[in-house]
């Protein structure tokens, strides 16, 4: 093919999105809108799900048992559905291609959709679950793959993550259908998967978000610089110590190395100097969130240890500390810029800001024995429940209505 006929073939297929994207509803301009909006009730519906699971002591699906069930859409439910809204949306920042949307995009939404559902319903054999929820990952990688490529860009290794995303997925069902000996290496890998997005992506935006707001304000000295060799070196120590979590988790030495990591990340936190970004919110929970991680992978190397750390306490401020905080101020601070408005933080965002801290706070500090344990549990729960109410509720109408400079 000639370079005429290769910038023929991709103004053609720049055409064609142009108009898919014209064409479809509003919900399916942009990977964000579906998945954010998916994502946010889902983390309601799961967590009121397993309360009442523990509840009645059953299990909301027939193939699992409720704590696999809990664990796997936790993780590759709800947190799978933001990094999906995340990806999509970055991509074309990354390829200057247009955004996948119309129809495949409703496929891709669809697929999550009904991995989430189908098992609630007791529809379908155990393997049509695991083919659909692991074959949405690797379907959504490969479709980034052919964008990365095609465009030359740098961010391969992402791709990768999300198709090795896909294969940990299929383990953990495997593992809790009793198909794999080992019941939690699975989420474990799961686990340390999405710890190095947040700190390979959550490594960029946060000082660059930082660094902009710091100028704005007509600051210009002690700002954040991009990611460099240090940066490059913390990754590597990080992925290190959650490789040894993953194969040997109880190993003293493995608690060494995730301590050793955790104290790189919050070196590399401290350089992004976010205690200066204390008026404004949306850049400020960027570093909050980023902050659950050294916190969790230090409370990961004590449990290692035998230091009489709980590992659901650890586990727990990865989750419900760095992923949850993160997840909601990467989600509101895309939709506001991707539907055309301001980048404020007003008070209902503020105040799931402080929801979702809290509700991290709370519940690592009920296996930490901080307090009264069923208390913190129910105030946990509660509040978590609180955080993603009011992102949906907020957030919700501009997700399901066009730009708000469309004209």
């Amino acid at each position: 093919m000639s370079q005429r006929q290769r910038i023929a073939s991709g103004q053609e297929m720049l055409n064609l999105r142009r108009a898919r994207m014209a064409a479809a509803p509003p919900l399916l301009r942009g990977g964000f809108r579906p998945f954010f909006l998916g994502g946010a009730l889902w983390a309601i519906v799961t967590l009121v799900l397993w309360l009442v699971a523990m509840a009645q002591g059953t299990s909301p699906v027939p193939h699992l048992d409720a704590l696999a069930w809990h664990r796997h859409e936790m993780l590759f439910g709800f947190v799978g559905a933001v990094v999906a809204g995340f990806i999509l949306t970055a991509v074309p920042n990354w390829t200057g291609r247009l955004p996948i949307a119309g129809w495949p995009l409703a496929m891709l939404a669809s697929a999550w959709l009904a991995a989430r559902l189908l098992p609630l319903w007791g529809v379908g054999a155990p393997w049509l679950w695991l083919l659909l929820d692991a074959g949405f990952y690797i379907a959504l990688s490969i479709l980034i793959l052919r964008e990365i490529l095609l465009a030359g860009n740098r961010n391969l290794p992402i791709a990768l993550m999300i198709f090795a995303f896909g294969l940990v997925d299929a383990a953990d069902l495997a593992a809790g259908m009793g198909w794999i000996d080992d019941p939690v290496i699975a989420v474990r890998a799961g686990l340390a998967l999405v710890v190095m997005m947040i700190s390979l992506i959550g490594g960029r935006i946060t000082p660059s978000f930082t660094r902009n707001w710091l100028m704005k304000q007509g600051i210009r000295e002690g700002l954040p610089v991009q990611p460099g060799r240090f940066d490059q070196l913390v990754l590597l120590v990080t992925a290190g110590a959650l490789l040894a979590f993953v194969i040997k988790p109880f190993e003293v030495s493995t608690g060494a190395a995730l301590i050793g990591a955790a104290i790189f990340q919050l070196a590399r936190l401290g350089r992004w100097r976010g205690w200066r970004t204390m008026r404004d919110p949306l850049v400020l929970i960027l570093h909050v969130g980023y902050l659950w991680l050294p916190l969790g992978l230090g409370l990961l190397g004590l449990a290692a240890l035998g230091a009489g750390v709980p590992h659901s306490a650890a586990v727990h401020a990865l989750t419900a500390g760095a992923m949850a905080t993160m997840i909601l101020g990467v989600m509101s601070r895309a939709t506001l810029g991707h539907t055309g408005r301001e980048l404020r933080a007003d008070r209902v965002t503020t105040a799931l800001y402080v929801a979702i801290t809290l509700a991290a706070i709370a519940r690592v500090a009920a296996p930490l024995g901080w307090g009264e344990y069923m208390l913190l549990m129910r105030g946990s729960a509660l509040l978590w429940i609180a955080a993603f109410t009011l992102f949906a509720w907020r957030y919700g109408p501009m997700l399901l209505m066009p730009r708000a400079d469309d004209k």
